[in-house]
């Protein structure tokens, strides 16, 4: 594998001439060129560590299954976008136009996603959205498809448990973004349907949130519970103010959706974590054989790291790119390499995976989980699933 990383250029490819050179590009790949894959992500800036886990993930793919598929040498060229969609963008269209890349991926939140979107499509290059989990968005191009989730489809699991388990008053906290907002919607539709009351909701800013006064505002309500969702990278910030305004204290259980106890952060929150329940699609401490192999393999190529959930969606994200230039000889097209996406099934070390002919979403299962101290650390122990979640469903 060749990889390289480059610095964001601020020259920006746009107007009739960059159209034009996206709309010239060939359609078919030659056989034995390299394999090139774009891989966008947020290096630098506070989302910085769901880049470190992709660019990670899809390294230790390529170390596991190889540097050449169908006899293509895979050149894996990794850019920052800082988490700035115009950034994004510009980066995507350079990578089409000057690196001419196979394939686009990375995208590590939803406005990041979107901006990208007509780019593949006019360029005709498979976009592989490894991280972003707004539902809507593989319908804002037809060579989307996601490796990662959803959040309504990780969401209904806990709002069932809860109904299911004495908690009658739930008060609502989310980022205010298509993420967020998709988990809002989720909870509240499955907690009223099984005759919950939301207590009230609040929505966050994504950038550099103070949750201190969110969370007094939560305290001074009184709920059974607090249902969060916040971006991978936010979880500390919200456990650390949960524990010091004494909520748990108060009789207030917090519960949400698993990146508010991200793997990658889960052993820094420690004890005030314990007792935690999500739902979600991967967990490190997910027990099979492949999970238990990817695990120990991640760890022992990034000095002990434990992967989280973005890490999973990099790591099936190129299994996707594999596979496909497998099924097309080496010589798909764009067009053909969604085309042999679609349909897809194998085992993630998530569990089964497989992707919607239609959508081009990932149907998967997954979780309940509660955060318990195994070996002196904690993590977040599967107790139940359900099989064959579909992406919309919340």
């Amino acid at each position: 594998m060749n990889e390289r990383i480059h610095p964001t250029r601020r020259r920006v490819l746009q107007g009739l001439a960059g159209a034009a050179a996206l709309n010239a590009l060939p359609l078919r790949a030659q056989a034995g060129e390299p394999l090139k894959i774009g891989l966008i992500l947020p290096m630098t800036g506070p989302f910085a560590s769901t880049g470190k886990q992709v660019s990670a993930a899809c390294r230790l793919y390529v170390q596991r299954n190889g540097d050449t598929v169908a006899g293509r040498k895979v050149d894996l060229i990794v850019k920052d976008d800082a988490g700035v969609p115009d950034t994004t963008k510009r980066i995507a269209q350079e990578l089409v136009v000057q690196d001419k890349v196979h394939v686009l991926a990375g995208f590590g939140l939803t406005p990041l996603a979107l901006a990208t979107a007509p780019v593949a499509t006019e360029a005709k290059v498979p976009m592989i959205v490894m991280v972003a989990a707004t539902a809507i968005i593989p319908t804002r191009s037809p060579f989307i498809v996601r490796s990662g989730f959803t959040l309504p489809q990780v969401t209904g699991p806990v709002a069932d448990w809860a109904a299911k388990n004495k908690i009658r008053r739930v008060y609502t906290m989310v980022t205010d973004y298509g993420p967020g907002l998709d988990a809002e919607k989720a909870f509240h539709a499955r907690f009223k349907a099984a005759g919950g009351e939301i207590v009230e909701s609040v929505r966050t800013p994504l950038a550099n949130p103070d949750f201190g006064p969110f969370v007094q505002k939560v305290k001074d309500k009184a709920p059974d519970a607090l249902f969060v969702f916040v971006p991978s990278g936010q979880g500390l910030a919200v456990m650390k103010q949960f524990e010091e305004r004494g909520l748990r204290q108060a009789g207030i259980r917090m519960i949400g959706t698993g990146d508010v106890t991200d793997d990658d952060l889960l052993e820094s929150m420690g004890p005030p974590a314990v007792g935690v329940i999500t739902s979600f699609h991967y967990s490190a401490a997910h027990d099979s054989p492949e999970n238990k192999a990817y695990v120990d393999a991640f760890g022992k190529a990034n000095g002990g790291l434990r992967p989280n959930f973005h890490s999973v969606g990099g790591y099936d994200g190129m299994h996707l790119i594999y596979e496909a230039v497998k099924k097309t000889g080496g010589k798909g097209s764009g067009e053909e390499l969604v085309n042999a996406m679609k349909g897809m099934s194998w085992t993630s070390p998530r569990g089964p995976v497989t992707i919607d002919p239609t959508a081009r979403d990932v149907v998967q299962t997954v979780y309940l989980r509660e955060v318990k101290m195994v070996g002196g650390k904690p993590w977040n122990v599967e107790f139940d699933k359900f099989d064959n979640v579909k992406p919309q469903e919340g």
